[in-house]
């Protein structure tokens, strides 16, 4: 583990530091893409990571992010329910379109388009959870009270 170098997570550590978060991104050699790869690289448990699912809204076509508890399954049908329109898959090209990165290392913050986010409501959990940084390389900690006042969303029951 080392600080952030790479542009993209330098821009989530600007991001965090405006919002008033006082947090460290991080950077590891080996990928954090999956829940698993994270929490072996960081040493937490999988649940404690934050990962974020992309869905492509089918009317809309915009981006549907949800930040889940890595150790919970997405329910496609509570997440359409949520945001009130069915969903479909999300390809890389679209994920990185729409958020600005690449699939492994999408951030729950600074989007390249606007998106409609939902945060799993079983973060809550945990003191500390662990989300990307906008690589597959990178993530930082955060408490789940931070990163519901940093996106300003309210918890959600999203688990399959």
């Amino acid at each position: 583990m080392k600080p952030a170098a790479h542009p993209s997570a330098l821009r989530i550590a600007q991001l965090l530091h405006e919002a008033g978060i006082d947090t460290q991104v991080v950077e590891f050699e080996q990928p954090t893409r999956t829940s698993a790869e994270a929490a072996a690289a960081i040493g937490c448990s999988v649940a404690e990571i934050a990962k974020s699912i992309v869905f492509r809204g089918t009317e809309s076509g915009q981006a549907v992010i949800v930040v889940a508890s890595g150790d919970n399954r997405v329910s496609e049908a509570k997440v359409a329910g949520q945001v009130n329109e069915p969903l479909a898959r999300a390809d890389a090209d679209f994920v990185r379109t729409a958020t600005g990165y690449a699939i492994g290392g999408v951030a729950p913050l600074g989007h390249a388009r606007p998106v409609k986010l939902l945060l799993d409501e079983d973060l809550q959990r945990f003191d500390t959870v662990w989300a990307a940084a906008g690589t597959p390389f990178s993530v930082f900690p955060l408490t789940p009270e931070q990163l519901r006042g940093l996106t300003g969303v309210d918890w959600a029951d999203i688990r399959q």
